[in-house]
Formats: structure tokens, sequence, C-alpha cells
């Protein structure tokens, strides 16, 4: 492991080699000056980790050397030495950026715990800042796979949308299409992306919890509150809310957010007091509020208040150019995670990919490709390890009402047709055959024998083994 390295800055010499022989012993490396010129061209060519100057320099005041240290360097900690008494050039320094000052005499004891707070200080500000980047490269539009017109002309409005001062956006779209990312996403565009983002999922907290959950409670508020607790609204401050599957709050809930998003404030559970906050607040929800709204299931007022800034998110077979794209990129996602080298899609599996309708859309996707990449030992995916419901009851069914309805059959004939094709699919399997059909096992027994349909009709021998005749 590198040493850290310390530059002292001392027109004394006495001192520059006290402070070496002791920073030595701490395990730090040390390099010196005499003057505040050579300290600047050392920190240039030597890049220390941390600085101690003396305020006093036979060419240069400290304050300002530490000036042009923290202009070049503002990560930089600077620790200050200044004769005992003078407070005032101390108060400069640290109006200027120092870390820290200490007096002459040297106390060692508290210098050593100074240093190892600077050098924690800024370590932890180094893997913060990574951290921060890592997750502003995760969540940015780059990283949201899509080829699609559509989806390009919706993550062009998603990008306008982040950098306006907008603090009301709805996003909408079915589950699995990808709302709590471009959530993340509008975030880490905002200016907002400093502060905090947070996220909760309306219908995964009790109703008489997700209230105290948004806005949190006074001590005393009820017989569980022992304490003061800040809810989401208020932890948010100066940054993003995202509320999913907001069409499930209940309509007393819903005028409390109303109001909290026409004044800026709100009171916790229990409280007199007005409490406002300054952040962008963004709803998800895969229902049609306005539907919900004229049925009275959501408020109307609410709804018009969240359909400033609508975004619309179309599902995946209205963009079936990005399957291609996710496949390829969900494939290479886990030949990492599974240490694979799969290559990609086989011909058949292609053509199922795109002939699915996918109701999960891209999380159905995904998670079929996990499924396949588990267990696939060749170079290309088959349909061998994909799961069986991308067979489809929607294809099945669209392509059998296209094959049937030029033959100019009666209703009860085309029922019976498309019953003994899903049979014949399935190999006699009822539950499957039930499935690609999307009707109950009971209601397909039930035509079964309404239509006098016979295993021999969609069987050539009239026969399966017994496991499949259920």
């Amino acid at each position: 492991m590198r040493k850290k390295k310390v530059l002292i800055v001392d027109d004394e010499k006495l001192i520059r080699w006290s402070l070496r022989q002791k920073l030595s012993e701490w395990k730090l490396e040390v390099i010196d000056a005499e003057d505040g010129k050579s300290a600047l061209q050392m920190a240039e060519e030597e890049t220390p980790d941390l600085v101690m100057l003396d305020v006093k320099l036979p060419d240069k005041k400290g304050t300002d050397v530490l000036k042009e240290f923290k202009k070049k360097r503002p990560e930089l900690p600077v620790i200050m030495i200044t004769a005992y008494g003078v407070i005032d050039d101390a108060v400069t320094a640290m109006r200027r950026g120092a870390y820290d000052f200490i007096t002459k005499p040297i106390d060692y004891t508290k210098l050593q715990s100074t240093i190892k707070n600077a050098l924690e200080t800024v370590s932890l500000k180094k893997e913060i800042a990574f951290y921060k980047e890592k997750e502003k490269k995760r969540f940015d539009l780059s990283q949201i796979v899509a080829s699609s017109e559509k989806m390009h002309d919706v993550l062009e409005m998603v990008k306008k949308i982040a950098e306006s001062e907008v603090s009301i956006i709805l996003l909408q779209g079915e589950s699995g299409t990808g709302k709590d990312l471009l959530a993340q996403a509008i975030h880490t565009l905002s200016r907002r992306k400093q502060s905090s983002y947070l996220a909760i999922n309306c219908s995964a907290i009790p109703e008489n919890l997700l209230e105290s959950e948004l806005f949190g409670y006074e001590k005393g508020a009820f017989t569980d509150a022992k304490q003061q607790k800040k809810g989401l609204v208020e932890l948010a401050d100066e940054g993003t809310l995202f509320l999913d599957e907001i069409s499930t709050l209940n309509l007393n809930l819903q005028a409390k957010l109303l109001r909290f998003l026409e004044t800026h404030t709100f009171k916790r559970v229990g409280g007199l007091k007005d409490i406002e906050v300054d952040i962008r607040v963004i709803v998800a929800t895969n229902q049609d509020l306005e539907e919900a709204s004229l049925e009275g299931k959501f408020r109307k007022d609410l709804f018009y208040r969240l359909n400033v800034c609508p975004v619309y998110i179309p599902p995946l077979r209205e963009r079936k150019d990005d399957i291609k794209v996710l496949a390829k990129h969900f494939i290479s996602q886990y030949n990492l995670k599974f240490r694979k080298n799969i290559k990609g899609l086989q011909k058949d599996a292609q053509k199922l990919f795109f002939e699915y309708e996918w109701p999960g859309n891209v999380r159905e996707l995904k998670n079929a490709l996990e499924r396949a990449m588990i267990f696939e030992d060749d170079s290309f995916i088959s349909t061998q390890y994909l799961p069986i419901r991308l067979n489809g009851s929607s294809s099945f069914q669209k392509r059998s009402f296209e094959e049937l309805s030029g033959k100019n059959l009666s209703l009860p004939e085309m029922e019976k047709k498309l019953l003994v094709k899903a049979l014949n699919q399935a190999n006699g399997n009822k539950t499957e055959a039930a499935r690609l059909l999307n009707i109950t096992r009971d209601t397909l027994r039930y035509k079964i024998k309404k239509l006098n349909i016979r295993p021999e009709e969609y069987s050539p021998s009239g026969k399966f083994p017994a496991s499949l005749n259920r």
C-alpha cells in the first residue's frame, strides 16, 4: 500500500526536521519546502496527499499560498501552523478552506489525530465521488438500451424534462417497461443529482402506515410513536422523491398529497407546524389515471395536478425493434454473471422472441433470458430452455384466428377447431392447452365435453401418456 505523502512548508529548519521525524514514525512520506514559491512548485511535481503550511513565510503570506493550493486542488487538505495566540490568521485560513490549524509549540498527539482525520476525510470524499459517478453512469440515459424511434422520442423528452425546473413528473406505462429506471435517470440528469433520491412503492405499504412513511410523525402522535420521525418527503429535501403505483393511494391520502404538491408544505402526523421543502416529485402508474378519476377511484384535481408533464413509456410489443438490442444487452450482462460465453439467440429462439407479445415487457424478457442462460451450455440460446409461456397464448390465438377466419366456419365449428389445434400443439396436455387459449382447465374440459371432441381428433393414435392427458 502506498504511503501517504505530506508536504511540510515552514521557514524554520528545526521545525521541518522535527516534523519529518515524527511523521516518518507514523509511516508517512515527507517532503518539505521553506517558502511559498517552492511549496507551490513542489505540490505540482509531487502531488502530496496533505499539506502542513506555516502562516508566516519569508516570501508570501501562508493564507495566500493556501488560496493557490485550493484553486489548483480544491480537495487537498491543508493544516495551517500558527504561533500561539495568532487567531486572526487562523480564522482567515479556515475561511479560505484550511482543514484545521495547530499552534506552536506543536502538540504531536493532537497533530497525529488531525492528520489521520484529514486523510480519512479525503479518502471518504473520493470514495463517495466514485460511487456517485458510478451511480450517474448506471442511471444515465445512455445506459438505457433502446433502438426504436418511439423510445428515442421518450428519452429525448425525458432529458429535456430532467434539465428543466418542473417539479412534478408523471410516468405512465405497463408493468415492466422501466418507469423506475427512467425516474432515477431523471434525477441524475437534474441539478438535484447531488441530493437524495428516495423511492417508495405505494402499494407495498399498508394504508395506515403510508402517511407516516411519507410525512413522518411527532413524538406521541400515536401509541408507538416514541420519538419524532422524519418522513421521505422531508428527507428528500432538495432532491427527488419517486412514488410508484400512485393509483393505489386512498382518497384521503390523495387529498394530503395534493395539498403538499400545491403548497410545497406539509405537517408531520400529529404535528401543528407547516414544514416547507424543495423537492421534485416523480410519480408512476400502470393504470389509466384519467379513467380512474372518471370512475371516482382517483381524485380529478390530483390527476390534473400530476398531468402537467406526462411521459408515456410504450410497451415492448409496440417497439419490437428494441427486442434485439435488449436481448444482446442482457446476454452480455449474464455472461459476466454466470461466467459464460453465449453469443446470442438461435434463429428459432429469435423468431419466438419477435412473435411473442411480452405482456411483462422488458422485465419479462430479462427474466426469460436469465433462466435460459442458467441452463444453456451451447454457444447460442435455443428454445429448449426458454420459458414455455414464450409460445404465447396471444400469439397462438392470433395465428389460429387468421388461419380459421377465412374458412367460412360457424362459431361452434371454429371454436372446436381452435380447441383441437391447441390440444394438438400442447401434445394433449390440457393444462398447457388451456393456457394457450387463455381459459381455465375446467372451462377447457367443459368445452371438450360440450363439443364432443374425441382424443383421436387431436392425436393420430387417439392416446397420450397418462401424465399428459390431464
